[in-house]
């Protein structure tokens, strides 16, 4: 029987949701990079097509979150290995490592908010 075995399988279960979360970034950034096609299929579509879209944005922020899911991977691998590396120790040691999970979520507001407001230009371009 393998000692602690619960604890591994979280520490597993984590680690893959943490893959799983990078996957849909990544995918959701693929998406985004090619979201220029679907402005200016749009927009063509509409009966002319509008000069003012900014679709180098959407291109750069789709880069940068396909990046972030790559790093969320390589965080992930670190995270899981020190997790069960602790785990397997006889010693106590407190709980840390709060500070990705913080620059995580930030990065992924300040995202966030530039889709809001970069959908919201398009959409008024559109209009």
């Amino acid at each position: 029987m393998i000692p602690r075995f619960t604890d591994h399988a979280a520490n597993e279960r984590t680690y893959l949701a943490w893959v799983r979360t990078a996957i849909t970034v990544m995918a959701f950034g693929f998406l985004l990079e090619r979201f220029d096609i679907f402005l200016s299929y749009a927009s063509r579509a509409g009966g002319q097509p509008i000069s003012n879209l900014h679709t180098r944005a959407s291109e750069w922020l789709g880069l940068m979150l396909l990046l972030f899911g790559a790093l969320i991977v390589l965080f992930a691998t670190f995270r899981f290995y020190r997790n069960r590396k602790l785990i397997s120790s006889d010693e106590t040691f407190a709980y840390g490592g709060r500070l990705f999970e913080r620059l995580m979520a930030a990065a992924l507001i300040a995202m966030a908010l530039f889709l809001i407001v970069y959908v919201a230009h398009q959409i008024m371009a559109l209009s």
